[in-house]
């Protein structure tokens, strides 16, 4: 992949956070226009973008591609995880969960498919759905018990990990492509404008997050930096030379390399507060990661 495309997609998204950042220190995007637009993003926009991609012609290439990225992605959340229990093992008990939850959850939705998009085109958003669906398995059943100690999953939380609108998307649309099912024209139409609207809307969202944090606070502590560099580094370089080895190539191994390579996810300073973490760690990691992320992804793509 040319370096040259990696890093103008890269800019462009940065440059559409800018413009969040300003709309928030405008105060244009306040705390409940940013929850609003979460919300919109999360339950209409990146589910029809979802369902859009999945608009292509069945072949078994495609089908065998898409189960082969649901496999990767839960093995992926699983290692991640199986390497926070070690790598942070002497972490202060304060920070200890926010360090394991971000190194297994990146911001495979927010940054995650506009990047996708821009790089491999519908092919991208729908091996990223198929992630994003075990993504959100893993986050609702070992992210809530990373969170709250909790060693059995109960009836509600099993629930919300297999019912949320990613995974119903997903569902939809896996349906409507074994099936060879063609939306008729205007709504086709219409699931791919709206869904087009991700792209633009989750960057505005992550500008608009970052207006939000002090930076006077946001570079202190040796843990910041440990937990991005296993983020952004550690877990995606090791991703692409597991995958090399598998044979990986191509559109199947630019997706998932970058999937992996995505800063810690927005969600991380949300589990905080719901579980009453250090949500003032959550918030720093988030952004520090979603900043340095601008420099390490276009590295972590050059190895393509």
């Amino acid at each position: 992949m040319g370096s040259t495309t990696v890093l103008n997609q890269v800019i462009i998204l940065f440059l559409i956070m800018l413009i969040g950042f300003y709309a928030r220190k405008r105060e244009i995007i306040n705390d409940s226009v940013s929850k609003k637009l979460s919300e919109l993003l999360l339950k209409i926009t990146s589910p029809l973008l979802v369902i859009s991609s999945f608009q292509v012609s069945f072949t078994q290439e495609i089908l065998n591609n898409v189960i082969i990225v649901f496999i990767f992605s839960m093995a992926a959340h699983a290692i991640s995880a199986l390497l926070g229990q070690v790598l942070f093992q002497r972490s202060k008990e304060s920070t200890r969960k926010i360090m394991k939850f971000s190194a297994i959850y990146s911001n495979c939705g927010f940054m995650g498919f506009p990047l996708l998009e821009s790089l491999f085109g519908k092919a991208g958003v729908l091996f990223g759905s198929v992630y994003v669906a075990a993504f959100n398995i893993f986050l609702w059943t070992n992210g809530v018990m990373i969170f709250n100690n909790q060693k059995k999953l109960d009836r509600d939380t099993i629930r919300k990990a297999l019912f949320n609108p990613g995974i119903v998307s997903v569902i939809i649309g896996m349906l409507l492509f074994l099936f060879s099912i063609k939306l008729p024209y205007p709504a086709a139409r219409t699931v791919e404008l709206v869904g087009s609207m991700t792209t633009p809307l989750s960057m505005l969202i992550v500008g608009a997050n970052l207006a939000g944090c002090d930076f006077r606070k946001l570079l202190y502590g040796f843990e910041l930096y440990y937990v991005t560099a296993v983020r952004l580094l550690f877990i995606p370089v090791l991703t692409y030379m597991l995958l090399k080895l598998l044979g990986f190539s191509g559109t199947l191994l630019g997706t998932c390399v970058l999937l992996v390579a995505m800063p810690v996810a927005a969600t991380t300073t949300i589990f905080a507060e719901m579980y009453e973490g250090d949500t003032l760690f959550a918030s720093r990691v988030v952004a520090f990661s979603t900043l340095a992320s601008i420099f390490t992804i276009p590295m972590i793509m050059l190895l393509q």
